[in-house]
């Protein structure tokens, strides 16, 4: 998102109003960032655990794979993100690749390679906190999407806190970064790793770990797929090309809703009785 300029405020006085960069340092704002970082998600995790029409799964365990995806699925994210950008920054037939298409190759690589390969390995890690109440594969639509949904609420709040230190942007711009990340990423993650956690159902029920690969496979390509559209986005935006900005930020939009709906018609779609 790029910064609007604003004027500079005169000095406040004894009984002035708080400026927006007060009101950005205060612990109360940094409660409301939380609150908002995680509200929706968890409302769009109450709107997909009881998409299912038979055997919801229960609130504990669905909360406790949200709560996975919030902490331990984002540390290790960050950790093996690093690794692997500095890894591939030493690939010079890489980066002159991506050099010759993008401004920036190496933002272009984090974003389209290394978030989409690191982030759905690190939320499949999330979503084995439901694998003793999966019964059948649609489950795993379930603690998938609840893994992703707490991923996406903690980054939610890293991009918020992030947006904070961005000249010009203040309180306000911070919170319209989670809310526009809560009606776009936050799907995405939500369900490409229901697409995993399809697939770690499907493995745990029938004892073969390789048939993971081809899920996590499309959960990599859906969640790099998103990545270019908004890395378009940016790029036009930088170009001042509003239309074609405005074009690709919806298609992001318009992907990670898709997705979605998807995965809820699955859920809607599935049978009471169990798949071994």
């Amino acid at each position: 998102m790029r910064n609007s300029k604003v004027k500079c405020l005169a000095p406040r006085t004894a009984n002035a109003r708080p400026s927006m960069a007060d009101l950005a340092s205060s612990p109360l704002f940094l409660l409301v960032l939380v609150v908002s970082a995680f509200s929706l998600p968890l409302v769009f995790l109450v709107w997909i655990r009881n998409t299912a029409r038979y055997g919801r799964e229960p609130w504990s365990t669905v909360l406790k794979t949200f709560a996975w995806g919030a902490v331990f699925s984002v540390i290790i994210a960050l950790v093996f993100s690093l690794v692997l950008v500095l890894t591939l920054g030493q690939i010079q037939s890489l980066n002159d690749f991506f050099a010759r298409r993008f401004a920036d190759p190496g933002t272009a690589i984090g974003v389209l390679i290394v978030a989409p390969v690191v982030e759905e390995a690190a939320k499949g890690v999330g979503a084995r906190a439901g694998r003793r109440q999966t019964q059948s594969r649609t489950d795993g639509l379930v603690y998938g999407a609840a893994a992703g949904l707490g991923f996406s609420a903690t980054e939610n709040l890293i991009y918020g806190l992030a947006a904070l230190l961005v000249p010009g942007v203040g309180a306000s711009g911070s919170l319209i970064v989670v809310a526009v990340r809560s009606f776009s990423s936050t799907f995405l993650h939500a369900s490409s790793t229901a697409v995993l956690g399809y697939g770690l159902a499907k493995s745990w029920l029938t004892g073969n770990t390789w048939v993971l690969l081809p899920f996590y496979f499309v959960a990599v390509v859906m969640h790099a797929t998103f990545n270019l559209f908004s890395t378009l986005a940016l790029t036009y935006g930088d170009q001042n090309d509003p239309v074609a900005e405005t074009l690709a930020f919806l298609g992001a939009v318009t992907f990670a809703i898709v997705a979605i709906s998807i995965v809820r018609f699955k859920l809607a779609s599935g049978r009471p009785a169990p798949s071994r």
